[in-house]
């Protein structure tokens, strides 16, 4: 984890950890009491949703260096009944670029269609974006002309504020569908937002403010950062996402935001996007639903003085993909870390398949399989619900060459339970708190891996009073 340098005696670094924590308070020592285990006490309150407790798998925000070109606020637009930061923006310099993959989901969401429409312009195309104006309560999802005019009227308003065009301006809302977004919250807090961004706040703290902003359900804030170079020039990467229930992605995840400060044309970012959310966003799993408003954006501020990448085959790449992979996967397992009742984080490999397609389908089938999850609740190795999984798929597989593994241990062999099969030492692998499960379907040598949780008591109760 990269911090920002200390002075010759440590102080000054010191004072900046202690100021970060100061203001991330009560999350930060919140977060130490949820990662330590202990069977007297309750898991600490989360700072997101009342009533909703940390995550036990939940991780620490990193430490995020500066990004040069990109200024981030929040402010409080109401969008919720309880006090708390429901408004996200980002502010981009001159230059700046962006790209995006978005929902596959026939009903997506007025902001949705805001920003493939202008990335997908004849002009423009993601060149010269200037802002990212992001709430959290209104999906303004399912609302019609009124929610495409509230998202039009957004845009206008924020454009005026920073000297920009319409288009220059990408939306993104998460919370409850049905409802439209009421802009005259959002227009009205911009002066806040403005000073907000002048004001001497540490990066790590903007930046944890803005994964607190953008949480519904989400216990925790979720963050991510990484660095590499290109010709000899650092070039950084930090990004949040938020997504706690309804995660199924078919693109990206309900709403993850990187920012890079290296500079890349959008034709590239696009790109990597495309080739990196397959094996990140697009394989983690909670409950098998995916949003109307799922979004992932990539902005690229140019600000390291790194020479300009504008071809998607330039071997200077390499590092930098290597290192966008590295923080998309990390945020998409931190949704799964934060999946609504979770108590399980849950790596599921198949291998054997006869296709990579192959094999990412028999994967999910098992991750999204309710009957699985519940055992894995239950911490029940109960294998036979995997082979359930499998079959139903019609995917290619071999029955009598089937194996499955939970870790080390191995439950069933070529078709028929394992003749080591030790029931004792395979309960005890179920009560780790990160469970490892392999499946060989001997169709092929294809593999794919996917990240789930658990089904606990706790989604029905946290889904069942959702709009409350």
């Amino acid at each position: 984890m990269n911090r920002p340098p200390a002075s010759k005696s440590g102080s000054t670094g010191q004072m900046i950890e202690s100021a970060i924590e100061k203001a991330l308070d009560p999350l930060t020592s919140a977060l130490k009491r949820a990662t330590q285990p202990s069977a007297a006490k309750p898991a600490p309150a989360s700072p997101g949703k009342p009533g909703l407790m940390i995550s036990p798998l939940a991780v620490p925000f990193p430490t995020i260096p500066p990004i040069g070109g990109v200024e981030i606020a929040t402010a409080r637009a109401g969008f919720y009944k309880h006090e708390r930061d429901d408004l996200v923006v980002f502010h981009f310099p001159e230059g700046a670029s962006c790209a995006g993959v978005f929902t596959r989901h026939k009903v997506g969401s007025a902001p949705v269609d805001w920003c493939k429409r202008q990335l997908e312009a004849d002009k423009g195309r993601g060149e010269g974006v200037k802002a990212l104006v992001v709430n959290a309560g209104c999906a303004n999802a399912f609302t019609g002309k009124a929610g495409a005019d509230a998202a039009r009227r957004t845009a206008s308003e924020t454009a005026k504020r920073f000297d920009c065009r319409q288009r220059d301006v990408m939306l993104a809302s998460t919370g409850v569908i049905g409802v439209v977004l009421d802009a005259k919250k959002i227009t009205a807090r911009l002066p806040d937002i403005e000073a907000g961004m002048k004001a001497e706040v540490h990066p790590t703290q903007q930046w944890a403010q803005a994964g607190l902003g953008i949480m519904t359900t989400d216990t925790f804030p979720k963050g991510s950062y990484a660095e590499c170079e290109i010709e000899g020039v650092t070039v950084r990467i930090a990004g949040i996402a938020k997504g706690s229930g309804m995660i199924a992605p078919d693109m990206a995840t309900m709403l993850a935001f990187i920012v890079t400060d290296a500079d890349i044309a959008p034709p590239v970012l696009k790109a990597l996007l495309n080739l990196h959310v397959r094996t990140t966003f697009n394989s983690v799993t909670v409950d098998g639903d995916t949003s109307t408003n799922d979004t992932a954006l990539l902005f690229a501020t140019g600000a390291s003085g790194a020479p300009r990448i504008g071809r998607v085959g330039d071997r200077r790449l390499k590092d930098f993909s290597a290192a966008l992979d590295k923080v998309m996967l990390d945020l998409a397992h931190q949704l799964v870390r934060d999946g609504e009742g979770a108590t399980k984080f849950v790596r599921i490999t198949v291998d054997g398949a006869a296709s990579p397609a192959s094999a990412r389908k028999l994967a999910k089938s098992i991750a999204d399989s309710p009957l699985v999850k519940t055992a894995i609740a239950g911490e029940d190795a109960n294998w036979g619900r995997i082979v359930m999984a499998v079959g139903k798929t019609e995917e290619a597989v071999d029955r009598d060459r089937l194996a499955i593994h939970f870790g080390p241990h191995v439950a069933a062999v070529d078709g028929a339970p394992s003749p080591t099969y030790d029931e004792a030492l395979m309960s005890a692998y179920m009560k780790n708190a990160e469970i490892d499960i392999t499946v060989h379907v001997g169709s092929g040598r294809a593999s794919a891996t996917v990240w789930t949780c658990d089904l606990t008591k706790r989604y029905i109760e946290i889904n069942g009073d959702y709009r409350s």
